[in-house]
């Protein structure tokens, strides 16, 4: 099976194109055994509305709430599209839905795991669209933190035009450590060798997404957004 008809069939549903990234990942390894025969993978990168984003200043808006679960949404049906018209051409493929829309307990009250069985920061990472920031964001090349990751799943090889990348490249900025109201980041930078819960507490940061989904915008949900609105890489301004 060629690259470039898995590339067509990608890039006829991207659109508006310049709303989206998207590159081949080689995941042989990496994933759980329940995903045997698929060790190839594609992550896409939706841009999210600058003028939204600007928004969030101090706390999460109803603009916000608003787009990010639209955006989920579109990316879900996006990657089930596409794994469907691979499908179709005899490629194996399987979607994996946006962190927040899984059944695993990530997002129960008392977060027993904190964790997920396909990472889509780690598929994008593979397939060198960006690294990790410090408040454990995923930093695209082009987009900065503006974005939301999907995932697909491959039983093909697909040849990636990127390289992994394995380390930050945030440097010695700390705008998101600093502006986070919980400090939930200590300030290091990632590595592929480098566990998340060592720079990143990621149940400060759950927390108190639940908290501004109650108490600011007086709903049933976990969102913030102050350290995505303030990552300087992608901004417009």
């Amino acid at each position: 099976m060629s690259n470039q008809l898995i590339h067509n069939i990608v890039k006829r549903h991207l659109n508006p194109a310049d709303k989206y990234i998207y590159g081949f990942a080689n995941l042989t390894g990496l994933l759980p055994s329940k995903f045997d025969g698929y060790s190839f993978g594609i992550s896409i990168a939706r841009k999210l509305d600058d003028n939204i984003i600007d928004g969030i200043i101090d706390a999460p808006t109803p603009e916000y709430l608003h787009h990010y679960e639209e955006i989920n949404h579109l990316t879900l049906v996006l990657a089930e599209s596409i794994a469907s018209d691979l499908y179709g051409e005899g490629i194996g493929a399987i979607a994996i839905k946006p962190t927040i829309l899984t059944d695993n307990n990530e997002l129960d009250e008392k977060y027993p795991t904190l964790r997920y069985d396909i990472s889509h920061k780690m598929v994008a990472t593979r397939a060198g669209l960006g690294w990790i920031g410090k408040t454990d964001l995923f930093i695209s090349k082009y987009f900065g933190a503006r974005i939301r990751l999907i995932s697909i799943l491959l039983n093909t090889e697909v040849e990636s035009k990127g390289n992994p990348i394995n380390k930050s490249r945030c440097g010695s900025c700390s705008i998101c450590v600093e502006i986070c109201p919980v400090r939930a980041a200590t300030g290091q930078l990632w590595d592929i060798y480098t566990d998340r819960d060592v720079f990143f507490n990621a149940i400060k940061c759950k927390d108190k997404c639940t908290e501004f989904g109650r108490t600011h915008l007086k709903v049933d949900r976990k969102i913030c957004g102050i350290c995505v609105a303030a990552c300087p890489i992608g901004r417009k301004n």
